[in-house]
């Protein structure tokens, strides 16, 4: 193939009319071979400097997935090949880390961990870095993310939040104290902690530690946390966790929070755990409200149809 003949005839540097440049690129596909359709993708992405160009191209590769393409890619996550007006290219770079991401080659983790660590980098960057460390699934990059997790000086909560969600995928035990303890650190509803809390229970839920107590007591205690969505995390994550007071726990939930959503998660956490006892016990008792009896009789009409 002529490589620089395609990059004519798709009028790559006519930035005067991307959307035709846009639509010559998205027509290659019925002209060529997925082996050459990479081949051309990545002279693209070689050759471009225009945001909108590189976007496409790097959605057109990215259906392909082929490991030749994670060099480019990567000189376009750290910005190789280009010199000036970098702010222009953030959300190129952020899918091009999404696309690194699917091809799950552990090669990447040493550059994305290189953006990830760099404080001075956009936070969108970081973010898309952080999770696709946690796609890849690299164990190398545990240490790293938890350093990030537990640093209370990094100024965008939002990176600890992705953090704490990427070694939820990774799945490694050496998260679970740091997570453990932002649990045990931080309160209150209005606190800009809050959501980073609750990524914290979901990365634990996924952990699966079925017999480490202090786990099973850091959920138990994020139900009496001011926040509803946390409370109903706990739930969720103590009624994966296989642990024998997950019943009595999430009933006490059930009868005592004072939260009608929280109510209806207990409730249907109980029913997931012990059958349809729970749904008549609700249905049939005065301590509950109307809503959530409703909520039980319509569970049980669908669980009648399913038997």
């Amino acid at each position: 193939m002529d490589l620089d003949l395609i990059v004519r005839e798709c009028n790559l540097f006519d930035d005067s009319d991307i959307n035709s440049v846009v639509q010559k690129i998205q027509a290659l596909d019925e002209v060529y071979e997925s082996v050459n359709l990479v081949k051309i993708y990545n002279y693209f992405l070689t050759v471009s400097k225009n945001p909108e160009i590189l976007m496409n191209v790097i959605q057109c590769a990215d259906r392909i997935r082929d490991n030749s393409t994670l060099s480019p890619l990567l000189d376009l996550l750290l910005m190789k090949n280009i010199e000036s007006e970098k702010d222009l290219y953030i959300n190129v770079r952020v899918m091009c880390a999404k696309a690194i991401a699917n091809l799950k080659n552990t090669s990447a983790v040493t550059p994305l961990l290189y953006c990830l660590n760099n404080k001075d980098e956009h936070y969108k960057i970081r973010l898309a870095c952080a999770d696709a460390l946690g796609k890849i699934g690299d164990k190398y990059a545990v240490a790293p993310l938890i350093s990030i997790v537990k640093d209370e000086d990094e100024k965008s909560v939002y990176l600890r939040e992705s953090a704490a969600s990427a070694l939820g995928m990774l799945g490694d035990l050496r998260a679970v104290d740091p997570l453990v303890s932002i649990l045990e650190a931080q309160k209150g509803i209005w606190s800009k902690f809050t959501f980073l809390k609750e990524r914290v229970i979901e990365a634990l839920g996924k952990l699966r530690l079925n017999d480490d107590e202090r786990v099973f007591n850091a959920l138990k205690n994020s139900l009496v946390d001011e926040s509803p969505q946390i409370r109903i995390n706990a739930i969720e994550a103590i009624m994966d966790s296989e642990n024998p007071k997950a019943v009595e726990t999430i009933r006490a939930c059930l009868v005592e929070d004072n939260d009608e959503e929280v109510k209806k998660n207990a409730m249907i956490a109980l029913y997931n755990l012990i059958g349809r006892e729970i749904l008549d016990e609700v249905a049939n008792s005065p301590n509950f409200s109307d809503s959530l009896k409703m909520e039980a009789v319509s569970m049980i009409s669908e669980y009648e149809e399913d038997e």
